[in-house]
């Protein structure tokens, strides 16, 4: 029985191990939107989010020789999965009401108070995106995780299941959850679309 052919990316990973510098920089390329947009929504600071990231690539260069399969997309999200866990274990609780919560000085202190965005953020389609944002940073954190590996990168529920270790009704069922708190909390904005 003939062995299954090598993916795109395995073609790179075993192409780096050979030395190949212009491989390993092609998959940093292929993944590093979707992988840094996934590291953001999950520590939530632009500053923590940079360092996840960098410590994630400079992981895979250290483990690279500790990969045994299934798919090196997913295996990457392993090593993420785990540098965002150092990170927020690292991390001095912040959670203050002064604690920014976009790039725009929004702080978690004027959600809580307002009920809301401030009625210009909400005339423009740019404060939608602040209040979704909001919404996904609000979700518990194994619905978070789910919800942005599945809509950040394209993931399968199968490759999520697998990165995160659970049985699949898992990883579909946190999905749902996120879905519907999603779905709850932006209930206003949906009715007015």
């Amino acid at each position: 029985m003939a062995a299954s052919p090598l993916s795109d990316d395995e073609v790179l990973l075993q192409r780096y191990r050979a030395g190949s510098v212009d491989a390993f920089n092609e998959l940093v390329l292929r993944h590093s939107r979707a992988l840094f947009s996934y590291i953001r929504g999950m520590v939530g600071q632009q500053e923590d989010a940079e360092d996840v990231f960098q410590d994630t690539w400079a992981r895979v260069i250290r483990h690279e020789a500790s990969f045994r399969g299934g798919t090196v997309r997913g295996w990457i999200w392993r090593i993420a999965k785990n540098a965002v866990i150092d990170r927020v274990r690292r991390r001095k609780p912040d959670d203050s009401l002064d604690r920014p919560i976009g790039e725009d000085g929004l702080r978690l202190g004027d959600q809580i108070a307002a009920g809301g965005l401030p009625v210009p953020d909400q005339v423009d389609g740019a404060g939608l995106g602040i209040r979704i944002a909001v919404c996904v940073a609000g979700l518990p954190p194994a619905q978070r995780e789910v919800f942005l590996m599945r809509t950040t990168s394209g993931l399968s529920f199968g490759e999520i299941a697998k990165i995160l270790d659970v049985p699949l009704n898992t990883a579909l069922g946190r999905m749902h959850y996120a879905v519907t708190h999603l779905r709850d909390a932006l209930a206003d904005e949906w009715r007015d679309l």
